[in-house]
């Protein structure tokens, strides 16, 4: 028998199944889709099984598979599938695609081998008798129900279990336990609104694949995603939600697991390798019906799906941004095909190519107006920082002192946002206007007070503060820009008494982090949460009534034809996590940009007007929803023959690509990471035959090269 096995190796140039012959002793063990261990060249590596066929002749003498290494497919009929289809629309390796599907522990390769985790059990083999005493019976009685782990007993010594052990009323086996990655909630169930009703009763009779739920943020749109999958459940069929942030998991978790219980499975990044390899065994033995999850979660090995929910559909997180550059939203309508199944995104801000979809038919549109409970949308208030700051010292205007001070006073709680995290921007020079730099990356350091040194946010390196200029060794450095730390420093002058969290990078990183810090304020042990954008999404507090934002411009800043999207989708956003009750909530937006259209119907929660206006823009400006983009990258240590071969590509895709806008070469906006410079040219196109065969080529020349790398991005969030 002969395998042909796609090993770890991800260069282009290997991107091919390799033929090796199954050994007697494995040919029993062996199946499509399982991992197996190969000598390749003078290496041993690992690979996926992704054909076998009978003995046949070559011209060369094959090599022998070392060893089988699961006992489970690993890969079944339709990830395959999947990820050959994944390979097709990304131009990435197809072991690529296979990998970003799996859990570290069992991709091809992964170093760190997980292992099972096992407890003692101990079961009830004999009924008590008279030589027992009655504290021993009162024990044993509780057997009668099932056996019990030691845990289920905390309140008697292992010395007693054993004892009984030894007399042979119990006995004791080493069985396998799931890692717990979460705890069943007690969140009350809601009775669905009239037009929740409406929108699961359209769903579920449609024959419309996709749907668009376009509904104002507390409208209640994840009430309606749970009484589609209830509906589901009833029939066996089983569902993936996704959320952008790992963030939204713990309140999302609380609010399913109330309903559904311990049928649900988790995915994201923040899990152990140990509990991501637990969650995904529980999904592929059926033994969960529900999967919640970031953007990976769409993998999940399930067989008889009826809707992957895409919640918060808006956000960047759901594309890939390194190789394979796949799109969440993409993979779940292939996925959907093939289940027969249903996609439904939701969001209050949905990006303008999924609007324009549903106002066009391609996607099925349900509106929901309302915030449930007639709660009603929250007051916005414009401050313009230009004059605010001749006033105030710092980075609060008056009015959002005195708004947090009366929000304090009546014992309510209080989110503000700053897309930025650390202390400061960076770090310059007064005397001669050095700025510190990343060495590695055209990037500057972000100084963290608390931990007094620089950082870049792209490489990670990291070096203390110097206590003079690099540059001209005078005592002269001043940190220019605000990031989340200076706004807590500033919090605790204005407001002594508050007790204020901040969520960012730097205080979430640890595990179990993002789930304390919301739990901790959903209990209102503290006043006012101080955050980067993984604030604004989803989370549901009660007791907020104010919600601030300090730099409401911030990403109008960036050099990129979405920013405007992107500013008043946060915007929007965030003014919805105020007055999600009865209580009546307020918005201040601090701004040097007040007449900006993005934030004028921000602060309006006006999507349409907002729509309107930036569908203008994009079309006169050729950017989708109009036209489909591509970014083509070239990459290099080698600065000028980074700049000599994009020109090179350039004049390829010109030759090759005549039905294309192409814009560039020019330098990336990062121009340098990790030493390595980087150009970029950009294709707007509607339609473009040989688009993928040449891009694909290309890709192949320079994998040859060693020298010079080209990627590509479909679609791409940034530009």
């Amino acid at each position: 028998m002969i395998a042909g096995v796609l090993v770890e190796v991800t260069n282009k140039n290997v991107d091919k199944v390799f033929s090796y012959l199954v050994p007697e002793k494995e040919k029993t063990k062996i199946k499509i889709g399982i991992r197996v261990q190969v000598p390749f060249a003078t290496r041993i590596l690992e690979g996926f099984v992704v054909e076998l066929k009978e003995n046949q002749k070559t011209s060369y003498t094959l090599k022998e598979i070392i060893q089988v290494l699961d006992d489970e497919v690993i890969l079944n009929e339709e990830l395959l599938q999947l990820g050959k289809k994944m390979q097709e629309e990304t131009l990435s390796s197809l072991i690529y695609c296979y990998q970003a599907m799996l859990p570290k522990s069992l991709k091809a390769g992964g170093k760190k081998k997980v292992s099972k985790k096992y407890e003692r059990v101990f079961y009830l083999v004999k009924e008590p008798s008279d030589d027992l005493n009655e504290r021993q019976k009162q024990l044993l009685f509780r057997f009668r129900d099932g056996p019990k782990r030691k845990e289920d007993l905390k309140d008697v010594s292992l010395a007693r279990i054993k004892l009984l052990v030894a007399k042979g009323y119990l006995e004791e086996k080493e069985e396998e336990v799931y890692r717990n990655v979460f705890s069943i909630g007690n969140k009350k169930r809601y009775s669905l609104t009239e037009e929740q009703q409406k929108a699961v009763l359209e769903i579920e009779k449609s024959p419309d694949k996709i749907f668009l739920i376009h509904g104002v943020t507390g409208s209640g749109k994840t009430e309606v995603y749970m009484e589609l999958i209830e509906n589901a459940l009833k029939e066996g069929k089983q569902s993936i939600v996704l959320v952008p942030e790992i963030s939204l998991t713990p309140q999302m978790i609380e609010r399913f697991s109330s309903r559904f219980g311990s049928r649900i499975a988790l995915l994201h990044s923040a899990l152990s390798d140990g509990e991501k390899y637990d969650e995904w065994r529980k999904i592929e033995r059926g033994e969960v019906d529900i999967v919640i999850g970031a953007r990976s979660a769409i993998f999940a090995p399930f067989k008889k799906l009826a809707y992957i929910i895409i919640d918060e559909e808006h956000s960047d997180s759901y594309k890939q941004e390194n190789n394979p550059r796949y799109d969440a939203k993409e993979i779940a309508k292939i996925r959907a095909e093939y289940h027969n199944a249903k996609v439904i995104m939701g969001s209050a801000t949905p990006t303008l190519e999924s609007y324009a979809r549903a106002k066009k038919g391609v996607y099925y549109l349900i509106e929901l107006p309302n915030r449930v409970g007639g709660g009603t949308l929250p007051n916005v208030k414009i401050i313009d920082m230009n004059e605010a700051m001749r006033k105030v010292q710092g980075h609060f205007s008056q009015e959002m002192k005195e708004a947090l001070q009366k929000t304090l006073e009546r014992g309510e709680q209080a989110i503000l946002l700053l897309n930025r995290r650390g202390y400061a921007s960076f770090i310059t020079c007064k005397n001669c206007g050095a700025v510190i730099k990343c060495p590695t990356c055209d990037i500057t350091l972000t100084y963290h007070k608390s931990s007094n040194n620089l950082r870049c946010h792209y490489c990670g390196y990291g070096t203390n503060l110097p206590k003079e200029c690099p540059n001209c060794h005078q005592n002269a450095l001043k940190d220019l820009g605000v990031g989340t730390e200076r706004i807590e420093e500033e919090l605790h002058t204005y407001l002594p008494q508050a007790r204020v969290l901040r969520m960012d990078f730097d205080t979430t990183n640890k595990k179990g982090a993002h789930a304390k810090i919301i739990t901790s304020f959903a209990n209102q042990e503290a006043d006012i949460l101080l955050g980067t954008q993984i604030v604004a999404k989803g989370l549901d507090f009660p007791n907020v009534t104010l919600v601030g934002v300090m730099n409401a411009d911030t990403s109008l800043n960036i050099p990129d034809f979405r920013s405007s999207e992107a500013t008043f989708s946060l915007l929007a956003q965030v003014a919805g996590r105020s007055g999600r009750s009865l209580k009546k909530g307020e918005v201040y937006l601090q701004t040097y940009n007040k007449d900006h259209y993005a934030i004028h119907y921000a602060a309006k929660n006006d999507y349409l007007s907002f729509y309107k206006k930036e569908m203008e823009n994009r079309r006169l400006m050729k950017y989708p929803p109009y036209y489909y983009l591509a970014c083509i990258k070239i990459l290099s240590k080698d600065e000028k023959l980074c700049y000599r071969e994009s020109l090179k590509v350039k004049k390829i895709l010109e030759k090759y690509l005549t039905s294309t806008i192409l814009l560039g070469p020019t330098p990336d906006s990062i121009y340098k990471i990790n030493n390595v410079y980087r150009f970029r040219i950009i294709l707007k196109y509607k339609y473009q035959e040989n688009l993928k065969s040449v891009l694909h080529q290309l890709i192949i020349h320079y994998a040859r090269s060693g020298k010079v790398k080209v990627e590509v991005d479909f679609n791409p969030i940034h530009v």
